[in-house]
Parts: C-alpha cells; structure tokens; sequence
C-alpha cells in the first residue's frame, strides 16, 4: 500500500517485457492503461481509476491470467471481447459501476477459476454459459441489488466451491433454487438480504459447508438442530435476525468450529454445556440476546484444542479470496475494544487476505502474554462474548482454563458473587464484566495481565481496599471502575491509573484522590465561596499560592493607579501622539474597507 497518484494510461507503452504489474491500493486516476492485456497479470485494485474498459483493450493474443480491476470507478458495460483472454484465470471487477447484462461470451473461458463481479449494477439475469465453465470455483455477485426471488440457476452450479450473494435484497427462493443440493459448496454467504421465514434445515444436506453465513437477515423460528450435522463447519454466523427458542445441544457435534455468532437475535433459555465439546471454537459471541440461567463450567473448555482443525486448512489449498472475504473478516473479528481493532485502519483486501489466511491456519498476527513466561508470543487468541443477556450466578473458577482467549466480555447480565481469583490465569487483552452484581474484593489476581488494556469493573457491588498493584499494568488505556461505592482507599498519585480523568472513578464515595475530587455526580457541586469552619488548617501546598496570587493582584492594582495619575496629570507627549494616531486611523478606516470590498475600485 502507496499512495502514488497521477494517470496510468499512457505511461507503460513502453515496457514491452513486462508482464507482471502491480499498481494496487494508491490513488491512480484518470482512464485505464488499454495495453494491460499482453501481460500475464495486472492489478490496478483500490485506486481511482474512471470511464468506460475499450473493447480494444482486449486484443486476439491476450495472455492474461489475472485481471483485477476491483474498487475503482469504472463504469458502462463489461466489453464481450473480454473472451479473447482464453487463458484468464481470475477476473475480478468487483467494486465498480459496471451496468447492463454479465457477458454471456464468459463461459468461453474454459479456465476460468474465480469471478467475482459483487458490488456493481449488473441486470438480474445469469447466463446460462457459465454453468459450462467446469473450473469456476468462485461465485461472487453480491451487492447488485437483484431483489425478488433468488434466481433458479444459482441451484445448478454444482462445481462451486464459493458462493457469494450477500447484499441483493432477495427476500424468498432458497428452497426453490435448489441451493441446498450444492453439496461441493464450502462457503455460502446469503446475508444481508430480506430473507424470512424459518433457517431452512436443507442445508444440513450441504455436507461440505465450511462456512455458513446467514446473518443480517429476518429469518425467525428456532435454530436447526440439523445444523449440527455439518461436521466440516468452521463457521456459523447466524447474528442480526429474529431467532427465538433456546441454542440447540447439538451445536456442540461440530468439532472443527472456529466461530459461532448468534449475537441480536432472541434466543431463550440457557447456555447449552454442550458448546464445550467445541474443542476449536476460539469465537463465541451470544450477544444481545435473552440468554438466562448460569455460566456453565463445560463452557470453559471451548477452544481448548483447535490444532486438528488448524492443521486441516494448513494442507487444504487456499481459496482465491475477494473483497467480500474482508467484509466478513471484519465481521467475525468486530469488536471495538478488542486487538483486532488495529487491523481496520491498514486493511486492504491483501491485508485482509493475509490475516484471514493467518487465523484458518492458526498462526497469530499480534503477541500475547503467556502464562508463566514473561515472554510474549504470536499466537492465535480469541474472544468471548456473552454481554447484553439475562445470565446469572457465580462464574466458575473453571473460567481459568480459558488459555487462548484474549478479550472476555460479560457486561450487562446479572452475575454475582465473587470473581474467580483464576481469572488472573488468562492472556486478556480486554476485561469487561461492567453492569453486574460482582461482590467481594477485586482480585489482587487482576494486576498480573500484563497485557490488560482494557478494564471495565465499573456498576457492580465490589467493596473492600482498592488493589493498588493495578497500577502496574502500564499497557492499560481504558480503565473504569465508577460505581461501586463500598470501594475504599486511595487512588495512586503516579503511574498509569493516575493518568485516567476522574470519570472512571466517579460513585466510589469511599475512594480518594489527591488529583481530583470525587464528587457524588447526582449531587449538585459546592459553593467554591465557602468559608473555613473554625478549626479548619489551610493546607501548605494551598497556602503559598494563594499568597503569591494575592501579592501579584495588589501589584497590578497598584501599577494601574500610578499610570492613571502620570497620564491625567503630566500628558507625556507619546500617550498623546497615540490617541491623535487612533482618531486619524479610524477616519481613513472605513474609506479602505470600502474600496477593498469593491476589489480595488471605488463604488
């Protein structure tokens, strides 16, 4: 990633041995360079390239084998002539304002692997010549709004592996398709359509489905049980839709998942111990749901062994990926406050692609602390997610197992007891267990996360000393513990907890501060004019500087009275030149604001 600018359209005429070119994620503009195609590749992906593709790009003897001209500004329609690239291999337009009809003459290209034409404004109709090319493995056509029923050919795309249509709108047709009869499909990705009605329980038929991503949809009705019959699932993403009933047992059969999102839907009952026979789940978000009942100890055990699933993908062959990949990179990762949150800011698609790579092969991009070592390592860390339920009880000691997870995140539920010493066993990066009814001391525990940068123990019922030793977790940047006002102590004067303000400590009555005070926030603040009660000692510290402050005010006071006196009375002839100057200035003013407005003529 550049950010090289300028036009690319004239200026590689002359290199007539090039074949490779890379022009990927900088700011090119202007039109498209048209002797792309007697290279091998040619990539001007994430620029902002313009106009209309000529058709004469495309010459009799195209050589290439990757065309990618995705996110850019291109528009018009895709020229027939691009069947001139016999031995193209991947064509990726996605991201663009091309229009009209996906060119029939594709289905020529016999070699044709990934296409991925997502995000444009392509008409609804799917040429039948594409089922002819054996080799396509990827399908991408989201976000060209198709709308209605999900068109009846996509069912007879049997040689796909990847099949992409999330953002279309559709609203029916997942039976009628046939869609579910795609049994060499690993990825399926319908979300962020209008689809309703109950999860089709057909797609426990689609025996190779690896992910399976369905969310931001209306689906209602309860979760398949079937759904855990897909054994090669490495991710079910069912979030943002209006499931009810409680989350099937048989969630727990699938082996090999990496992530479950049921995150804002209605799900009911409790949390099936049967989740922690997922031993490679390393994502697990329930949030915003109506989840009840306690913090099942068998939960502690998910993810504690992903190596099958990890080597599994290490020997699998690498999925060309496109930039819908990273929308659901983000997706699975989202989370504000977790470590993931600096990969958005430098996130183009090869990023992304490399970290996706990174994660399904198990090796990790950001260093973790690990216990009983005061080294950090690369490892893979995940996250669970259970804020925004109705959960209750105590959390088990159980939770100190949890030793590939990073960020734990149990706000606004209604836990309570203590919290498990064990907890200070965990590699967390993010501790968030606000909005509950924790009691009892804060675990000294807690000051050995090394890593720690956020911490959130703010609206619980904690009492006892204040554990001063947090303030030894120098990477920690967001830090609450307002609102629980049976906390007591003092609040250090240096090192990282002195560098929070005072809303992190605010409803602690009992904590003190001698950077600021802590006032009771409903209750109005005290009149700054109040007096000394008889008996009161004016503090060292405040003494002296109130009396530097009052010397120097009678200082200028009297300063003022003399120059009044000297001016009044003696008229020194530069105080006088100076009134005259003024009178003069503001007489020739408004002639000169006049004439400038007027841009130099009188009018």
């Amino acid at each position: 990633m550049n950010n090289f600018i300028g036009r690319i359209d004239t200026f590689f005429d002359g290199c007539l041995n090039l074949m490779y070119l890379d022009l990927s994620s900088n700011k090119f503009t202007g039109n498209i360079w048209t002797g792309f195609s007697r290279l091998v590749e040619f990539s001007v992906s994430e620029n902002r390239v313009s106009g209309l593709i000529p058709a004469s790009s495309f010459s009799d003897n195209c050589n290439l084998k990757g065309l990618d001209l995705s996110v850019n500004m291109f528009h018009g329609e895709v020229p027939r002539e691009i069947s001139n690239c016999k031995k193209l291999v991947m064509l990726n337009l996605w991201g663009n304002k091309f229009s009209g009809p996906i060119p029939s003459e594709l289905g020529s290209i016999s070699t044709l692997e990934g296409l991925l034409l997502g995000n444009n404004e392509f008409s609804r109709v799917i040429p039948e010549s594409l089922l002819y090319l054996n080799n396509l493995a990827v399908l991408d056509l989201s976000y060209n709004n198709f709308g209605g029923r999900l068109q009846e050919i996509f069912g007879r795309f049997r040689q796909l592996k990847s099949l992409v249509l999330q953002g279309n709108s559709y609203i029916d047709g997942l039976s009628s398709s046939g869609i579910h009869k795609l049994t060499n499909i690993s990825r399926l990705d319908l979300s962020y359509n209008n689809f309703s009605g109950h999860l089709p329980a057909e797609f426990s038929e689609m025996v190779g489905l690896k992910f399976l991503i369905l969310a931001y949809n209306q689906f209602t009705g309860p979760i398949p049980p079937q759904y855990g019959d897909l054994s090669q699932l490495q991710a079910l993403d069912l979030s943002f839709n209006r499931l009810i009933w409680s989350i099937p047992p048989s969630i727990g059969n699938l082996r090999s998942l990496l992530w479950l999102m049921l995150a804002n839907n209605s799900l009911t009952g409790e949390i099936p111990g049967e989740l922690g026979n997922c031993s490679s789940l390393l994502w697990l978000n329930l949030a915003n749901n109506q989840l009840s009942g306690g913090f099942p100890p068998e939960l502690a055990n998910i993810g504690r062994n992903p190596t099958l699933t990890f080597e599994s993908n290490r020997r699998s062959n690498a999925m060309i990926a496109g930039p819908s990949d990273c929308l659901v990179t983000k997706r699975l990762l989202t989370m504000d406050y977790s470590p993931f949150g600096f990969i958005y800011t430098i996130l183009t698609r090869k990023i992304c692609k490399n970290v996706w790579d990174q994660l399904l092969q198990g090796y990790g991009f950001f260093q973790v602390c690990v216990k009983g070592s005061p080294v950090r390592k690369y490892r893979v860390s995940g996250y669970l997610q259970l804020s925004g339920n109705q959960l209750t009880g105590e959390v088990p000691s159980d939770i100190g197992k949890m030793q590939h997870f990073s960020v734990l995140h149990l706000s606004y539920n209604q836990f309570n007891g203590e919290l498990p010493v064990e907890i200070g066993n965990l590699p967390l990066v993010v501790l968030n267990i606000s909005w509950n009814k924790f009691s009892g001391q804060i675990p000294r525990e807690i000051g050995n996360l090394n890593c720690l940068q956020n911490l959130d123990l703010s609206h619980n019922n904690f009492s006892g000393i204040f554990p001063t030793n947090l303030n030894c977790l120098n990477e920690l940047s967001k830090f609450n513990i307002s609102f629980n006002p049976q906390i007591a102590g003092q609040i250090p004067n240096i090192g990282q907890l002195a560098t929070f303000e005072e809303e992190s400590y605010l409803g602690n009555p009992l904590l003190h501060s001698r950077l600021f005070k802590l006032q009771d926030p409903t209750v109005p603040p005290v009149n700054s004019g109040k007096q000394a009660l008889p008996g009161e000692e004016e503090s060292e510290d405040g003494f002296w500087w109130k009396a530097l402050l009052m010397e120097y005010g009678c200082g200028m006071a009297f300063g003022m009275v003399m120059l009044c006196i000297c001016v009044v009375k003696v008229q020194p002839k530069w105080v006088v030149n100076n009134v005259e100057g003024l009178h003069q200035l503001k007489a020739v003013r408004p002639w000169k604001k006049n004439g400038s407005r007027g841009g130099g003529r009188i009018i």
